[in-house]
């Protein structure tokens, strides 16, 4: 049976979301964003490991507050780096030898569901390499100096999204392989330098980015929309800490 371990990257700067608060820890729906995006994970039976990667001027701030309820969860917090390709690579060294995959999700990414998660997952498991994308939808303009250079043709152009998700011995190798400084946008980009294809699996839109703060209406209309689900046991916290 796969094993999945997953990595959730939350270690990025914020730089537009806006506010003194980062967007890690901000509040959807009363709970923070980084746990929103972590738990239907952690609800897996085929997830073997979970593992959170924070900034490094964020781990005091998650230790304390909520590093009590991430072990009793069996969360695993790792320090990130100055790039994301960064933080994705000091993850990879915590992961478990017991996971056959790799699957490493924004945590800004907190209205995926379950079965866009189960999609993916199996996906993986049959090519070695997928990811969740839509396809564009809306008129592409290039723009040069001064305004528009050209429209281009959005056939066969997707918008990519989280989990992504590997086998591990495919992410680990290209991972290894990445040059340093390398200009990279996502772990997809890093496998297909090393040839390996990568599939798509068909997502939803709803399954958006928070990037500005006007996003958290935006994803908690969306939450709001679906079935509520009884929180997990907290153990000795309740839900008032989160």
């Amino acid at each position: 049976m796969s094993k999945f371990s997953v990595i959730i990257v939350a270690a990025g700067k914020s730089e537009r979301f806006g506010g003194k608060e980062k967007k890690t820890f901000a509040k959807l729906d009363g709970r923070p964003l980084f746990l929103r995006s972590l738990e239907p994970f952690t609800r897996r039976d085929d997830v073997c490991q979970t593992i959170l990667a924070v900034a490094p001027e964020d781990m005091d701030e998650m230790k304390s507050k909520f590093g009590a309820n991430l072990g009793f969860m069996g969360v695993n917090l790792v320090e990130g780096g100055a790039e994301r390709w960064q933080t994705v690579q000091n993850a990879i060294e915590r992961v478990s030898e017991d996971a056959t995959h790799i699957a490493v999700h924004d945590a800004a990414r907190p209205c995926v569901t379950e079965a866009m998660i189960s999609d993916v997952f199996a996906e993986a498991v049959k090519s070695g390499a997928a990811i969740l994308a839509t396809p564009l939808t809306g008129t592409l303009k290039r723009m040069g100096q001064g305004g528009i250079e050209e429209t281009v043709s959005r056939d066969n152009l997707y918008e990519a999204q989280t989990p992504q998700v590997f086998l591990k011995s495919i992410l680990v190798d290209a991972y290894a392989k990445l040059a340093e400084g390398a200009n990279v946008t996502d772990d997809a980009q890093v496998v297909e330098q090393t040839g390996h294809l990568v599939t798509v699996v068909n997502s939803s839109p709803l399954n958006l980015k928070i990037t500005s703060r006007a996003d958290l209406s935006l994803a908690q209309a969306i939450i709001k929309t679906r079935p509520a689900k009884a929180a997990p046991k907290l153990g000795i916290f309740d839900e008032a800490q989160w």
